[in-house]
């Protein structure tokens, strides 16, 4: 696939001009104080008149080369140990630069012209301009930051709660300077923790490493901590579990950083964004990891267009879209509410300039068109979809509207428009489904394979993986509504197992498999091993405080009507084959008849306008279990001279792979 590459022209911003303002005064001063130094007795008044004449030459070349090197790109307060080593580097550049400057202009022969001709600064004059324009620069950005470093109120209060940092890399060193530097935050650092053996008994800003969470109950108990702080933004579920299991035994209370895909999202200082632990944080299950930046740099430079784009995945995915940089955004939702805040957190929040929220029904095959006439997105993404298994199950006829019918419209639009790529968010409860909504999204994978077939000037693919944690239609809010209100949390049974991911991880492979697709692919993400309802249930009740069984009851309710205890992530005709990212699989199964697929939609269409509930539901639903390959489903077409009689019945048992 081809990608464009785009030249980043480099602004000069507002905050960078007293930072140049006070380099050009350093560099001044240190030109005039090398020839102060050079000449003990004087200077001469032919380098008199060099040194005036060529000092603008001096500080305008010196200022171009901080500015090329990137030293103008960031406050001086938050300057950085590679800004520091960066500042030698530019400054000997900016020395040849003013020698070479000052060789080619020769200012001193414009107004002394007695024998002046072709003179330069002394070996003397250099050297010392050098080390003290070196000094001067590197000494204000160091007194900058010392000044912002220093604590803001003074010594912690006395009602200062005593925090055990579990981390010492990085994220530690900067919540501990955080709270240092802010005692208002309420915060007393008594101690790390940290898995590294050989920092043990090390000192860190004056705080002593206690030892590794092997140890930290026993840790725990000898400092009686008031509060733990796990700041490692990768710390793995297993790990975070282990934490907070030793400190709620002992009724110590757990907060941590952010992951490392919330911090990239929000920004801002570290400490100011600890949050309580999470079920998420603590799966067990090491989360995917991709750089948004190089997965998704397809889309750098395009116009992209994000259905559903108010929903829990279609709002992150236009948040991570908007860090590659796309040329626009169009955010496409039929719920204003939902559309009006991620259009303000992008505008408002992210200064995310090129966003446009359109307020449209992907039902609506005329509106649209219109959307892409006007706007005419080069990639889609479509995350518009009702998933709640129940909701769907009493409103079968919206269900198919929705997810189905509403996905081939898209699809069919996008072909139209030569749209470049187009990837559907499907789920787990297409493979074999039991419910309608399964199967709806199952015959919404169908679409965009025929679609696949029908468009070769686009590259269809759909993204399938399993239950998302706090999404809507996710357990966890509802689990989270009933502790909150005392109980019973309710499980179906006690053996239900789901596959979960994070929201982040689901959007990175959507983002993902869109630079991965040839044309009519299903990626499915690696997800490990199914965790059980009951255990989450049990998780979430103790991140709470409480005791499951003693404080809050939980409740068996029994699986409701085509739920299934297990969830699959192939169907029984797929196979799984690699892709070129080690964690993303793609289910090769036989390939379908776009013939049948069209005469298949235009009957479940029919009954979805004639109102008949549940004949849609019924037929939906076995036709999404049955996959027709090629040679079937066009035998079918002809025995029926290409029309299906509307019963389950009329399509059979797929026939040789299948």
């Amino acid at each position: 696939m081809r990608r464009r590459l785009r030249s980043v022209a480099v602004p000069v911003h507002r905050h960078a001009l007293p930072q140049i303002a006070l380099d050009a005064g350093l560099v001044a001063l240190a030109y005039y104080l090398s020839y102060a130094l050079r000449f003990d007795a004087g200077v001469p008044a032919r380098y008199k008149a060099l040194l005036d004449h060529s000092v603008t030459i001096t500080v305008t070349g010196t200022v171009l080369v901080f500015w090329a090197f990137g030293l103008y790109r960031h406050w001086w307060r938050y300057a950085s140990q590679r800004e520091f080593l960066r500042v030698p580097q530019a400054m000997f550049v900016a020395t040849l630069v003013m020698v070479g400057g000052i060789a080619v202009l020769d200012p001193a022969y414009v107004t002394t012209p007695e024998g002046l001709e072709g003179l330069s600064p002394p070996t003397g004059v250099i050297v010392f301009f050098f080390l003290l324009a070196l000094v001067f620069t590197l000494a204000a950005r160091f007194v900058v930051r010392l000044f912002f470093d220093r604590p803001a109120g003074g010594r912690p209060r006395r009602d200062a709660r005593s925090v055990l940092i579990v981390g010492a890399g990085e994220g530690g060193r900067l919540v501990l300077r955080e709270i240092v530097r802010n005692p208002d935050l309420g915060l007393r650092p008594v101690g790390f923790v940290d898995d590294n053996p050989s920092k043990s008994g090390m000192r860190i800003g004056g705080v002593r490493v206690h030892g590794t969470t092997n140890r930290l109950g026993r840790i725990l108990d000898d400092i009686e901590p008031d509060e733990v702080l796990i700041a490692i933004p990768s710390a793995s579920g297993a790990l975070r579990a282990k934490v907070v299991s030793a400190a709620r035994e002992r009724g110590v209370a757990v907060r941590t950083l952010p992951t490392v895909f919330e911090l990239l999202r929000t920004g801002g200082r570290m400490v100011r964004q600890v949050r309580e632990v999470r079920v998420e944080d603590v799966l067990g299950r090491d989360p995917v990891r991709m750089e948004i930046e190089r997965v998704g740099e397809y889309l750098s430079g395009r116009p992209v267009l994000v259905t559903g784009a108010g929903g829990s995945i279609g709002s992150e995915l236009c948040r991570q879209i908007a860090r590659v940089g796309p040329s626009r955004l169009v955010l496409v939702d039929h719920a204003e509410d939902n559309l009006f805040e991620i259009q303000r957190e992008l505008v408002h929040d992210r200064h995310v300039l090129e966003t446009v929220a359109v307020l449209a029904d992907c039902k609506d095959e005329e509106r649209m068109r219109e959307v892409f006439a006007e706007h005419r997105p080069s990639v889609v993404f479509h995350a518009a979809a009702y998933k709640h298994v129940a909701m769907m199950e009493a409103n079968p006829i919206e269900a198919v509207r929705n997810n189905a019918i509403a996905t081939r419209v898209v699809a069919r639009v996008a072909g139209d428009a030569r749209v470049h790529i187009f990837v559907l968010v499907s789920t787990d409860k297409a493979v074999a489904p039991a419910t309608v909504m399964g199967a709806s999204k199952a015959l919404a994978e169908w679409g965009i394979e025929a679609s696949d077939s029908r468009y070769p000037d686009t590259v269809f693919a759909s993204v399938r993986f399993g239950n998302v944690l706090g999404s809507s239609g996710s357990v966890v809010p509802i689990f989270r509504r009933q502790i909150a209100a005392g109980g019973p949390v309710t499980v179906t049974d006690p053996a239900m197992t789901r596959y979960f991911m994070t929201i982040p991880e689901a959007v990175q492979l959507i983002v993902h498999a869109g630079s991965l697709a040839v044309g009519g692919e299903t990626f499915v993400l690696e997800m490990g091993e199914p965790g059980k309802i009951m255990e989450l249930a049990e998780q979430m009740i103790r991140l709470s405080g409480l005791e499951p069984g003693k404080d809050i009851a939980i409740e068996i309710i029994g699986a409701r009507a085509g739920e299934k205890l297990h969830e699959d992530l192939f169907n029984a005709y797929e196979t799984s084959a690699p892709t070129e990212a080690p964690r993303i699989r793609r289910a090769d199964r036989p390939a379908l008849n776009p013939e049948f697929v069209e005469e298949t939609f235009n009957q479940i269409g029919l009954m979805a306008l004639e109102g008949d509930a549940a004949r849609l539901a019924a037929t939906v639903s076995d036709l999404a279990r049955v996959r027709v390959p090629m040679k079937a489903a066009a035998a079918i077409a002809a025995e029926s001279n290409g029309h299906l009689t509307g019963t389950a019945a009329s399509v059979p048992a797929p026939t040789g792979s299948g």
